[in-house]
């Protein structure tokens, strides 16, 4: 059986329950408590932000409508995965302007364990000369998704199985003479569970082809990361994505503590998958007690981007790894690389990934172990230095 309430309209400074197992007749297998809660906050820059909580009687996970069905953090037991933004409260999409800083307005709300880039491009920001119809078209860092609210969101409980909780809402990027691309997104968990899934369908209402980028900005900070920590990810080749990187790269699976005056540092994959494309990478802390995973499938996410920027505490410690359809460099670049996905009219393109926390050795050692297999008996081609194809600093090489 499966239960629904919608949102619409609902107002509340407080949590609020929707479903729990105290005043609902669902039982659920996998969990004796669990709930999902609704919070409309009421103060500062988070002033009108939506946040459903799905808590599965073990972990809690918090996804936010108003900014494009994010997920702000998740809890398990007293094991927090966020990371520590300067940006210390969310932020309503009214108070972000994307185009100020040059293109950069988008740092100004972010702060999101797991936030969307895209859909129609991401990236750094500038001017896209090779847009529909041949019309120059300004690009902001990012796009446009993770600073748009929600609607039709609804949050279901269902009994089948251990019993899975849910959130789903609906994000439109559409405009006059240019993209009309819906997004379906379903956040669920599955009771008693330590991980949650990200379901995404994307949607060209057009008559005429559309283009796509998607990248999953999936951000990572303590106590997962630390000195010491380590990222794997199999992969047929490793590249660093400018002059920056190539500094790192004899450590670039290997992380430093709080670094002051630290400049990112990013690394560009070619995953490999399994017979059905699905892939994993996932990132331990120092002790290999507890880790935490990214599940990805590579027919819909064939690019992996590793983003490291250990940087003090106070600046924002924080990595991210990040499945997408492309590499996060300029539009352009990637349209001409063709890695920039078209969707013909009335189609739609689905992508999902799994996070999961690993809170003992033997779940890091299983994932590892899983990994590892994906890996077989060819290490990755590990390139000391931008290459032509991966990047425009490899282009200039």
């Amino acid at each position: 059986m499966k239960s629904t309430v919608y949102l619409t309209g609902i107002e509340e400074p407080e949590p609020r329950a929707l479903f729990d197992s105290q005043t609902t007749g669902t039982k659920l297998r996998g969990a004796g408590k669990w709930s999902i809660t609704h919070q409309r906050l009421v103060s500062g820059p988070s002033q009108g932000v939506e946040v459903v909580s799905l808590n599965n009687g073990r972990m809690s996970v918090a996804v936010v409508p108003t900014r494009g069905m994010g997920i702000s953090r998740a809890q398990l037991g007293e094991i927090p995965l966020e990371w520590k933004s300067p940006v210390r409260r969310l932020v309503h999409p009214s108070l972000i302007d994307l185009g100020s800083r040059n293109g950069l307005g988008w740092l100004d709300g972010f702060n999101e364990l797991l936030c969307r880039c895209g859909l129609s491009f991401n990236g750094p920001p500038g001017d896209d000369k090779g847009a529909k119809g041949g019309t120059e078209s300004h690009v902001t860092l990012h796009g446009r998704t993770a600073n748009t609210p929600a609607y039709r969101v609804h949050a279901e409980v269902e009994d089948a199985g251990q019993g899975t909780l849910s959130v789903t809402g609906m994000v439109d990027e559409l405009t006059f003479f240019g993209p009309q691309l819906r997004l379906q997104s379903t956040v669920s968990t599955i009771a008693g569970s330590t991980a949650f899934t990200i379901r995404d369908e994307v949607e060209n209402l057009a008559s005429s082809p559309a283009e796509l980028e998607l990248l999953y900005h999936f951000n990572v900070g303590r106590p997962f990361l630390e000195q010491g920590s380590s990222v794997a990810c199999p992969a047929k080749a490793v590249v660093p994505r400018d002059p920056r990187a190539a500094e790192g790269i004899d450590t670039f699976a290997a992380y430093l503590g709080p670094t002051p005056g630290y400049a990112e540092q990013v690394y560009f994959y070619e995953p490999l998958g399994d017979d059905k494309g699905e892939s994993l990478a996932m990132l331990k802390n120092a002790h290999g007690h507890l880790g935490v995973s990214i599940a990805f499938n590579v027919r819909e996410l064939p690019r992996f981007s590793l983003w490291k920027c250990t940087q003090a505490d106070s600046d924002g410690y924080v990595t991210g790894l990040e499945p997408g359809t492309n590499y996060p460099n300029f539009k352009q670049y990637e349209r001409d690389q063709k890695r920039v996905v078209l969707i013909p009219p009335g189609g739609k393109y689905t992508a999902s990934v799994t996070i999961t926390i690993h809170d003992t050795p033997q779940s890091v050692a299983e994932a590892e172990a899983r990994i590892k297999k994906l890996q077989g008996s060819a290490a990755p081609q590990v390139h000391k230095t931008p290459q032509k194809g991966w990047s425009a600093a490899g282009d200039e090489a």
